[in-house]
């Protein structure tokens, strides 16, 4: 028996992009592990991860090139060659191309965080078409921009740090299911005496093991965070030498948020006063005692109408109290600007036709998008969507609609994919990806500061290729013969990283694959001394960028669209906010059809509040209907008051055909956009519940 262990990357969308050591015995993987020397997994995978062979080894994996012989949406394929779904997807794009290369438009996000494997080759492919570009805004497009606005790029606090925080805001995340590492590290810093509080409008898991729970409304974080630093000014809970020296706008903040008391923020945010102000003395006093206050700030709180200005607001906190002087203090949301990637040369933005127009299609409107015709003002109507890395018709917003969008017998589709996903059933030809146990492929993070490499344990399995290699030969049907095409993986990732930046000085791909790991580097602490990447070079209360963009340039509170208090006649009608943060066992929609994890999570509850539930002569363990004017789905009700009153919450994302009624949260969610980078709102919700 020959053996061996290989050294991986896990490639999803998860901030701990673990270390991964992938045991492999006469050629098949029999374990998947966590490297104990990365000091960020330290030997720990969850429990999606940890199953990774079960993915690999699916019985229903996608092993070779499949058309469709049914209806679409049907589901029906038949196998055939590699020569026949190449040289039919290549002729299709050209007929297209040759009438208007925009038609043709690629939907893509995180199934793989790889910078092969995810956008590199792909995107050298549909340049060099003249394609429509994807705003891929689906998960963070709204607080980075938010928080860019204020501190100049998305870096933070090093997770290394996070057991030194004697104070830690969990805000807007659910750690022990989504960010497993940092929450160890939490553990550590809470046996060391810190404490903890969670900002959530549901008590997750994570809240439930916290000193505190604030339990807001849903969408209104920036009001919250407002109310924190009208208490910390009117209370002088404030560093001055680091606001006069590294910030700029602190008077026309202090004239702002004096509007923001307490009391109001209270209604506004459905809790006391009292919470924010013994919030708002927690964090100040933690600083005044020269201690570590740290906020980790997740994407729930940016996805609802405005929420690109509450993370801005969040983001400000920490300059106010001189947080930032501390290397565990501060502020995280994401990392990915500490890695400094050579995407000019991945995707090769230069390969695009010159002189032909452009377009972008916003991801999270895709549905409305699909369904639209030929205008002055859209363009050509999208006649062909080549689909890797997602799967939209469980994942984008308001799902019927783009379930109807997929299902336009006129628009050609192809789905590379591992699985026979929602998505996949509505393709017209179905490619065989290869897993990350099969390929080779470059990583960074963002939620923790290693580069990564990912080395191949296995061969591929059937006639599944690297999406890499399908772009190659899309390409080579397609003609194009420029050299970038004929580069190999392995290629690719020796100039993923710009060599003469210090962050990654000694950066060499082949000592990178043998080592699995290298920390960018980057200064312990990123703010102590100011040099935010702002115009100013400061953190920015009073941003001139965001005048000029046409925003509010000061913090402020942009109400949810849908709130019984934004939208009171609305809220009639469908009385409960509901939120849809991600299920333990699943991310995203990937792990749903793995049947242990599915066994684990069970079926498709909908929380409520004991109160609501009485109202409407609900009981735990009943099916009840979710529904809205966009749409409705099925679930059990759990009777339970992690839920607040007022709000509902549906764990997900559930395939739909896994759904007993073939459908999924986001039958309900709209395709509304937030207040700045085009995201999705999918916690901006208003539902009515019945017993089904």
């Amino acid at each position: 028996m020959s053996s061996e262990i290989v050294r991986a990357v896990c490639p999803h969308d998860c901030p701990d992009t673990c270390a991964l050591l992938v045991h492999v015995e006469d050629g098949k993987a029999v374990a998947v592990k966590g490297d104990p020397d990365h000091p960020t997994t330290a030997g720990v995978l969850c429990t999606k991860v940890s199953r990774y062979t079960e993915r690999t080894y699916h019985a229903d994996r996608l092993l070779y090139p499949q058309k469709r012989v049914g209806k679409k949406g049907e589901g029906k394929f038949e196998r055939i060659s590699w020569e026949e779904a190449l040289t039919t997807v290549s002729e299709k794009l050209k007929a297209v191309a040759s009438n208007d290369p925009l038609a043709i438009l690629p939907y893509s996000y995180a199934g793989t965080m790889g910078l092969l494997q995810g956008d590199g080759m792909a995107q050298r492919f549909f340049h060099k078409i003249g394609a429509s570009f994807l705003d891929r805004t689906i998960c963070a497009t709204a607080g980075g921009v938010g928080y860019k606005y204020t501190l100049g790029s998305r870096i933070g606090t090093d997770t290394e740090q996070t057991q030194n925080a004697r104070l830690i805001l969990i805000w807007g995340g659910n750690p022990i299911a989504s960010n497993l590492h940092f929450w160890m590290r939490v553990q550590e810093a809470k046996r060391n005496g810190a404490k903890l509080i969670a900002i959530d409008p549901y008590r997750s898991l994570t809240a439930e093991k916290c000193h505190q729970h604030i339990a807001l409304l849903p969408g209104t974080d920036a009001a919250l965070a407002l109310g924190l630093m009208h208490v910390l000014i009117a209370e002088d809970l404030l560093d001055h030498d680091y606001i006069a020296q590294h910030t700029l706008g602190f008077e026309q903040l202090s004239q702002r948020v004096a509007e923001w008391t307490p009391e109001r923020v209270a209604a506004t945010c459905g809790i006391t006063a009292e919470e924010v102000i013994q919030l708002a003395r927690d964090y100040g006093h933690c600083a005044q005692r020269d201690e570590a206050s740290l906020i980790r700030m997740n994407y729930g709180v940016q996805r609802v109408h405005g929420g690109g200005m509450a993370v801005r607001n969040i983001a400000c906190l920490p300059a106010l109290v001189g947080a930032w002087r501390h290397a565990a203090g501060g502020v995280q949301l994401s990392l990915s600007d500490a890695f400094p990637k050579n995407v000019s040369y991945l995707q090769r933005p230069d390969l695009f036709p010159q002189g032909q127009p452009r377009r972008t299609i916003n991801m999270s409107t895709i549905g409305d998008d699909l369904l639209k015709h030929s205008s002055a003002e859209f363009g050509s109507k999208i006649d062909a969507v080549i689909v890797y890395n997602s799967n939209p018709v469980a994942v984008a917003p308001q799902s019927a609609t783009v379930a109807q969008g997929f299902a336009r017998e006129d628009l050609f589709t192809v789905v590379i994919e591992h699985f026979q996903t929602d998505t996949a059933d509505y393709a017209d030809i179905l490619l065989p990806a290869t897993t990350q146990l099969e390929h080779t492929d470059v990583h960074t993070t963002y939620g923790h500061l290693y580069m990564m490499a990912n080395n191949p344990a296995i061969a591929a399995l059937g006639e599944a290729k690297p999406n890499s290699e399908i772009f190659r030969l899309l390409a080579k049907k397609m003609a194009f013969d420029d050299a970038c095409f004929d580069e190999s993986d392995d290629e690719m990732a020796s100039q993923a990283f710009h060599k003469n930046d210090e962050r990654a000085i000694h950066f060499d791909w082949a000592s990178l694959k043998k080592s699995g790991w290298q920390k960018v580097n980057v200064k312990p602490a990123p703010f102590a001394e100011g040099g935010f990447a702002t115009p100013s070079g400061k953190c920015e209360f009073y941003s001139e960028s965001m005048r000029k963009d046409g925003f509010d340039p000061l913090p402020t509170y942009i109400p949810p669209y849908e709130s019984v208090a934004a939208n009171p006649q609305l809220g009639a009608r469908f009385p409960l906010a509901m939120i849809s943060p991600p299920a333990r066992n699943f991310l995203n929609s990937t792990f749903v059809n793995v049947q242990s994890l599915r066994d684990t999570e069970g079926v498709p509850h909908l929380d409520m509040h004991p109160d609501d539930a009485a109202f409407r002569q609900i009981h735990d363990g009943d099916q009840v209907r979710i529904f809205n004017d966009r749409g409705s789905f099925v679930a059990k009700a759990r009777v339970t008051d992690k839920a607040r009153q007022g709000l509902v919450v549906g764990l997900s994302i559930w395939w739909k055909k896994l759904a007993s009624d073939h459908k999924n949260a986001n039958e309900v969610t709209s395709q509304q956009l937030t207040d700045m980078g085009g995201g999705p709102t999918f916690y901006d919700v208003l539902v009515q519940v019945e017993k089904a």
